[in-house]
């Protein structure tokens, strides 16, 4: 498992202008030292070819890797040019979301035909789509995503399960092995992996022996910037302690 955060868990420093996109790349690494990072389509200032690659070299230069891009216009009209800037941007993944949830009985089916598109335009530029499941979407629950995966059948299709969903699912669960990258929301920082918190304790554990990112990012956006520098590293000491108790364990 290596960690990463996402440029949504500094959306306000992004758009009043405290923060560019490439500090938030220096900022991971240098401060928060985080294997990789996930960008968000949100807080791209452009998005022409030369900008992009300028972002990729930078990653490059800071020892981040690209772990994937967070398209939220990715199901609407002309949203597979997320995935050219995917290509620009060296990430392997677009991650999207399901529709939300409506009363019209064709949302589903129309769901199934956006996403269908989108991963035959994945498959032709090599790029990997990731539905993230979520609250108030049609894919809220693992069966959605089952669900889904099964209606499209496409090997370009694969799952960002939130590592509560995770770790609710057998070890033998096929989506499991389609999970591609997992996520994780925190609601509180200043207590999130301190001595009296179970929450990263259960999220290390969920993930024992996956050897994909996942993404930890934070519910208030506008939150202290020492705060979560805290929380991130606190995470990374109790991932080493577990590192190393796992060494040790017999076989």
């Amino acid at each position: 498992m290596k960690i990463a955060s996402s440029s949504a868990s500094f959306a306000r420093a992004l758009a009043d202008g405290g923060l560019t996109q490439l500090e938030w790349l220096d900022l991971c690494a240098s401060e928060l030292e985080l294997d990789g990072v996930v960008f968000d389509s949100r807080h791209f200032p452009r998005s022409d070819g030369d900008y992009l690659a300028q972002l990729k070299k930078t990653a490059t230069d800071l020892g981040l890797t690209p772990a994937g891009l967070v398209a939220h216009d990715g199901l609407e009209a002309g949203g597979s040019g997320r995935l050219d800037d995917a290509l620009a941007l060296g990430v392997p993944l677009v991650i999207v979301d399901a529709p939300g949830v409506r009363e019209d009985p064709a949302a589903w089916a129309g769901c199934v035909g956006a996403l269908g598109q989108l991963a035959a335009a994945a498959k032709q530029r090599n790029v990997t789509l990731a539905l993230r499941n979520g609250p108030a979407t049609l894919c809220a629950s693992p069966a959605d995503c089952k669900r889904l995966l099964k209606d499209i059948d496409s090997a370009w299709l694969r799952v960002a399960l939130d590592a509560t969903s995770l770790s609710a699912l057998d070890k033998a669960d096929d989506l499991i092995a389609k999970t591609v990258i997992a996520t994780h929301l925190v609601t509180d920082m200043a207590t999130f992996a301190t001595a009296g918190d179970s929450e990263a304790r259960r999220l290390l554990a969920s993930l024992r022996g996956f050897r994909g990112f996942v993404c930890v990012d934070r519910v208030d956006a506008s939150g202290v910037r020492a705060a979560f520098h805290d929380a991130i590293a606190r995470l990374q000491g109790l991932k080493a302690d577990d590192d190393r108790t796992a060494v040790f364990q017999p076989r």
